[in-house]
């Protein structure tokens, strides 16, 4: 699939009191902005069109929107997000998906976070989480199925979300976590194994024949680099911090 646009929401000032598992430190603002600018550039440069939007004061964790949707070449799901602190997000993302495709809601008690779906061609991965619960899924399960894609669900069993643990890195291969390798899910991809060391790394972007990695992780970048795509390293430092990754800040179709 070539992308096209992209929607990005600005950390607010407040982000570093967004909801966090990991004890990575104290995030900061300006490095926050600065690594977001340079993710926004990036997008940019791949040939995406990009709609950014304005903080969120009252949502300090309203940058991560890819958890607010899923959208996919034919309808845009508007999701229910799993945290409670999180649900209201997805109010100001429908009508920016309004103006490029039909959207659909996910209903209560179901919650869904966009984190949990990967798109692989026609099929969806979605994983059932702490965040997206099974009612939330079998409602986006029957969504799908009304326009023609087909999808599984995936126990989340580590991580925050089921691209915690792997991404598409091309159309047949998936960067993953050892966690999820023997999934039987996933048994007809290649696959690149992430070290057990750096499977912070397993968040990564495949755009328009680029993949966008996180910095630091050596070993990961070697083995991407037998793929013959042209590597874009950014620093991620400061949304990692939070839970984030490189697929959370964007809606990207």
């Amino acid at each position: 699939m070539k992308f096209s646009h992209a929607v990005i929401r600005k950390p607010g000032r407040n982000f570093s009191l967004g909801l966090t598992t990991r004890s990575l430190g104290i995030p900061d603002y300006e490095l926050m902005l600065n690594q977001h600018d340079a993710y926004v550039q990036t997008l940019a440069s791949l040939g995406l069109d990009i709609t950014v939007l304005d903080p969120l004061p009252d949502y300090p964790d309203a940058y991560f929107v890819e958890d607010t949707a899923v959208v996919t070449p034919r309808v845009a799901v508007i999701t229910r997000p799993g945290a409670e602190s999180r649900q209201g997000e997805e109010d100001s993302i429908e009508p920016v998906l309004s103006r490029f495709r039909r959207t659909i809601r996910i209903q209560p008690p179901g919650t869904v976070d966009g984190g949990d779906v990967l798109m692989v061609g026609e099929h969806f991965f979605v994983g059932i989480s702490k965040r997206t619960n099974q009612n939330g899924a079998s409602q986006l399960g029957a969504i799908l199925d009304r326009f023609g894609y087909s999808w599984t669900a995936i126990p989340v069993r580590t991580g925050l979300h089921l691209k915690s643990s792997l991404s598409l890195v091309s159309p047949d291969t998936l960067l993953i976590t050892a966690a999820l390798a023997e999934h039987e899910a996933f048994r007809d991809f290649h696959k690149i194994m992430l070290d057990q060391d750096e499977e912070l790394a397993a968040n990564t972007l495949w755009i328009n024949q680029a993949l966008v990695v996180p910095a630091g992780f050596p070993h990961t970048h070697s083995k991407l680099e037998k793929l013959g795509l042209r590597l874009i390293d950014l620093d991620m430092s400061e949304a990692r911090k939070m839970d984030g990754g490189l697929s959370c800040m964007s809606l990207r179709f």
